[in-house]
């Protein structure tokens, strides 16, 4: 009993502590530039339309690798896309992600020349055959990015340039968006004549929080600047360039890749069910969820940590 009151009152002294405002300035990963210039590529990770590379130790850099089609998605990215998160998502040595794309913009959004078939032409005897090979197609282009909500590490969209249509569904499925000066966003599908289906209506309302300014979107696909965009909360950081962009994104991947696998994997876990539920079904789930996350060692050692006046970032957390 005596034991458990003093690991009370540090745990108490713990969460009372002042926190710092703000990401440590003491992290200084290796620049965007650098990165390019010497990648690392990660083990088991090959693919036609994306990158990974292993940009810091704890962290991946995914990005979407077609620029000579400004990173149309095709085919091929729709089923890697679910491949690469998988993988990510069981992946013990990775903390966090960065996804960004290569050359000169995020993405284009579809690539309709690879899919036109998949879509005007679709497979099937009679009206209820082809829908229902249509529904079978769209559920799982849905999952190319629900993967990357359900992936438990955080990830960060970095974007530059152009967001286009999927793009838009993409980085609404991602947990932090940062982007460049010169971005714009654009939930495009009414002008190609189809409502958006991969997200976007579902998830930018409960991102941004303002149902008129998402209609206005939806509905006239006008452009969303990177102004606009951090004003309204679709963003929360604005670069002047690509590369102080990418540079704060793996700042901002190294700072959670120091915290605790388990506190910052189920923080994004019980983060996305409270999004969807009531407050007391997310207190409930919660309860439920910390009555054996609770009993991690990851909490004494950062209390010892604390106790002993050590950097935090110096803990050596186990693997999940």
């Amino acid at each position: 009993m005596a034991a458990s009151l003093r690991f009370r009152d540090l745990l108490i002294r713990r969460l009372m502590a002042p926190t710092p405002q703000g990401l440590s300035l003491s992290l200084r990963p290796m620049s965007s530039k650098a990165q390019e210039e010497a990648p690392k590529e990660a083990p088991d990770h090959s693919y036609e339309s994306l990158r990974v590379t292993a940009a810091q130790k704890h962290i991946l850099h995914v990005q979407l690798n077609r620029p000579e089609k400004r990173n149309a998605i095709n085919r091929a990215c729709w089923r890697e896309m679910v491949e690469c998160f998988s993988k990510i998502a069981q992946d013990p040595d990775c903390r966090a992600v960065v996804i960004s794309g290569a050359g000169k913009l995020f993405t284009s959004g579809i690539d309709l020349t690879d899919m036109a078939s998949d879509i005007l032409q679709p497979q099937g005897d009679d009206v209820a055959r082809i829908s229902w090979q249509l529904r079978n197609l769209i559920s799982r282009y849905q999952e190319s990015f629900n993967v990357i909500e359900k992936c438990p590490k955080p990830v960060i969209a970095a974007i530059h340039g152009a967001c286009i249509g999927a793009g838009v569904d993409l980085v609404t499925a991602c947990d932090i968006r940062y982007c460049a000066q010169d971005t714009f966003f654009q939930v495009k599908e009414v002008d190609i004549g189809l409502a958006a289906d991969l997200g976007t209506l579902q998830r930018l309302p409960k991102v941004i929080g303002n149902q008129s300014l998402v209609n206005e979107l939806a509905f006239t696909s006008r452009k969303m600047m990177a102004d606009e965009a951090l004003g309204s909360g679709l963003v929360s950081r604005v670069f002047p360039n690509k590369e102080d962009m990418l540079e704060a994104a793996f700042t901002l991947a190294e700072e959670i890749s120091t915290k605790s696998p388990v506190a910052v994997q189920s923080t994004k876990v019980n983060l996305i069910y409270s999004r969807n539920h009531s407050v007391a079904e997310s207190l409930n789930y919660t309860a439920t969820w910390n009555m054996s996350m609770l009993q991690t060692q990851d909490i004494v050692k950062s209390v010892q940590a604390t106790l002993e006046k050590k950097d935090l970032k110096s803990v050596n957390f186990s693997k999940l």
